[in-house]
């Protein structure tokens, strides 16, 4: 993706006075700016109107409006519009700017303009909330050089690759840098908001929110464990490719650098060498990372976690658990638990 031209200097987001804005939200009440645009994902936009409508019901501490561009209605990316409450233009100042993703990245591309009312909002906000590839957006305006942020796991390599500025953090639900907060994919902007209502008014006002819209207060693991892993890695190289679909095939196979180098006949430096430079990975780390996978797919189709360790050559109860520990933020019960079925039990 191009980045779309930058609307703001590096870090504007300095700009932005918590303190200030925070003194104000308390003393006339915190209003809540939700940009809409044609093509932003639907619960973008939704999800955090439903947990600040839902706290302001309970307690009236929000103001929540939408703003549009021009102030007209806006069609989502599943065609369904969006009536709006105000322009941007008309807009000054937010306690709280909410900025969804687009659908499609190249929605920032074709329309520098909504860019550069991203910044300008932002500027007048007291702390600003991107919710998916709402990230992009932020990144093209200015607000996240030398600060750290995630997005949809899909496309955290692609953030990291077109603003090498920001430190990207793949596997988070949400990172807070300062004033600036982004998010993981499409209801991750309910975990973000819930933890901007938590900030206002603690946790059990957040707890209240939560239990009214049946979700997690704070979601179990990070991101990587709804990420789709690739059973297979692009890279036709005539030495590599047969070890990677050998690997890939039996993933509970000797494949220890020793058995790569016999098996292609060639010496383990030179293994290494290639695991390297074809898919930027040792070859050992590929190995548990096709073993991880395959441990995942055991469980979803109802292995117990003692056949998922054994048949996806993991090994031990205990190896699975640190294993899904350190790639996916959860144990291997829980993930099962979350992702094996939808029937009620």
């Amino acid at each position: 993706m191009r980045t779309a031209p930058t609307a703001a200097g590096p870090r504007a987001a300095t700009r932005l006075d918590s303190a200030t804005h925070a003194a104000r939200a308390a003393r006339d009440g915190h209003d809540v700016l939700v940009l809409a645009f044609d093509g932003a994902r639907l619960l973008d936009v939704a999800a955090p109107l439903e947990v600040f409508h839902t706290a302001a019901g309970r307690s009236g501490a929000y103001r929540v409006r939408v703003c549009t561009p021009d102030g007209r209605d806006v069609t989502t990316s599943t065609g369904l519009r969006i009536a709006a409450d105000a322009a941007t233009a008309d807009v000054t100042r937010a306690d709280t700017l909410v900025v969804p993703g687009p659908a499609d990245l190249r929605v920032l591309d074709q329309r520098p303009e909504l860019v550069a009312e991203v910044a300008r909002l932002a500027a007048g906000a007291g702390r600003v909330a991107a919710v998916c590839t709402g990230a992009f957006a932020l990144a093209a305006a200015g607000l996240l050089g030398g600060r750290r942020a995630t997005t949809h796991w899909e496309y955290a390599d692609d953030l990291a690759r077109a603003h090498p500025d920001v430190t990207v953090t793949p596997d988070a639900i949400y990172v807070r840098d300062g004033p600036i907060l982004t998010s993981a994919g499409v209801t991750a902007g309910i975990d973000v908001c819930l933890a901007l209502v938590e900030e206002d008014h603690g946790p059990e006002a957040a707890r209240r929110v939560a239990r009214d819209l049946v979700v997690f207060l704070q979601r179990p693991g990070g991101q990587s464990q709804f990420s789709a892993a690739s059973r297979t890695t692009t890279t036709r190289h005539p030495v590599l490719r047969p070890l990677l679909d050998a690997i890939a095939a039996d993933p509970a196979a000797d494949h220890s650098l020793r058995s790569l180098a016999q098996r292609a006949n060639i010496s383990a430096r030179h293994v290494s060498r290639l695991f390297a430079q074809q898919i930027g990975s040792t070859p050992a780390a590929h190995v548990e990372t096709m073993r991880v996978e395959a441990a995942r797919i055991l469980l979803e189709h109802g292995a117990n976690v003692t056949e998922a360790a054994r048949r996806s050559g993991l090994g031990s109860d205990e190896t699975l658990r640190r294993t899904f520990a350190r790639h996916l933020g959860t144990t291997p019960s829980a993930y099962a638990a979350r992702f094996r079925t939808t029937r009620v039990s």
